[in-house]
């Protein structure tokens, strides 16, 4: 029989805080260092860390989907809250490596977690955990219900292995954060940007498996167009720094707040560069970053849930406003204020 999620909470009672009451995260047992690929690309020693801050990532195994990636996740975050089934409303996974196109993961994801609530896949790319979070505020503040946002990739399998730019990037992760009503109506989102350009749509892309370009097997290229493909990295470069601080000014603007009154700054772990200057522009010399590049790379989406994570098990998050900043392919990007 199926089962039915918690009735919301009657319209009267609906004006709420939001908390993240639980947090999650699932990465996978391969370690990947530097010099591993750095011998492979006859790079030299040091030369990713330099360039990226990242020192080592994280791969899937080969029997794993992206949904055995984001159930553990799912699974820590949901412990953590230590609520009922039936108190989840609602499932947003973020993700760009689905398990297949048809039918989306969320729902497989959902059953796996013993949840029969709605199920969505967001395909934000690395903006799409911003996302999920901005609209999952937006749904607990409306019915009274939990909601359960998770970002999961596997990105180790669509770079192509001869593709500096790509491997030295990216990797394979989750993240999770679960969401609840409160009764401290000024927790929770306090303001959001999300912004598009499709214009730059193929500045980072996967070409083939669409219907613009379907996949075809019989084709010699077929294989490479299944690859993550960036694009002239210094234009990705100056936009994902443009639109992060654009976004974030907007966002304090709305919130009422400036720079000197951020307790914590999370943005997407694209790389070390990229974060510096968009802190330095922000002036966020107060706030503390919330980050794991160095140890876990680039991916994706699940960079920002997996932050909050790691961070919020070694202790309670910052007391003050969080901002989250995030760019990614589309090209998507925006920002929000949080207040935990």
């Amino acid at each position: 029989m199926m089962r039915c999620a918690k009735p919301p909470m009657p319209l009267a009672d609906r004006s709420c805080g939001v908390a993240m009451r639980g947090f999650g995260h699932y990465l996978p047992l391969r370690r990947v260092e530097n010099a591993e690929i750095e011998a492979d690309l006859g790079l030299a020693p040091g030369w990713i860390a330099q360039r990226t801050g990242i020192r080592a990532r994280h791969y899937a195994a080969a029997d794993q989907a992206v949904s055995d990636l984001a159930v553990p996740a799912g699974q820590m975050a949901l412990r953590q809250a230590g609520l009922a089934a039936d108190h989840i409303g609602l499932l947003l996974l973020a993700t760009s490596t689905p398990d297949h196109l048809l039918p989306p993961t969320a729902p497989l994801v959902a059953h796996r977690l013993g949840l029969s609530c709605g199920a969505m896949d967001l395909a934000g790319a690395c903006a799409g955990f911003l996302q999920a979070l901005v609209l999952a505020a937006g749904h607990v503040r409306l019915s009274g219900q939990a909601v359960l946002v998770i970002a999961a990739n596997i990105l180790s399998r669509r770079i192509a292995a001869g593709d500096i730019t790509t491997r030295a990037l990216f990797a394979d992760a989750a993240g999770a954060v679960l969401l609840a009503p409160c009764a401290d109506r000024t927790r929770g989102l306090q303001a959001s940007v999300l912004r598009s350009d499709g214009a730059g749509h193929a500045m980072i892309q996967i070409p083939r498996g669409g219907t613009r370009q379907p996949y075809d097997a019989a084709q010699p290229s077929a294989g490479a167009g299944l690859a993550m493909q960036m694009r002239d990295g210094r234009a990705v470069f100056a936009q994902a720094v443009e639109g992060m601080t654009s976004a974030s000014q907007q966002v304090l603007q709305q919130a009422g707040l400036s720079a000197s009154d951020i307790a914590s700054w999370l943005p997407h772990q694209a790389n070390s560069r990229i974060i510096a200057q968009v802190g330095t522009r922000l002036r966020l010399d107060r706030a503390e970053v919330l980050g794991t590049l160095a140890d876990h790379g680039n991916s994706s989406a699940a960079t920002m849930p997996l932050a909050l994570s790691c961070r919020a098990a070694q202790g309670p998050l910052p007391d003050g406003p969080m901002l989250l900043s995030a760019f990614g392919a589309g090209t998507l990007w925006g920002a929000a204020v949080w207040i935990p």
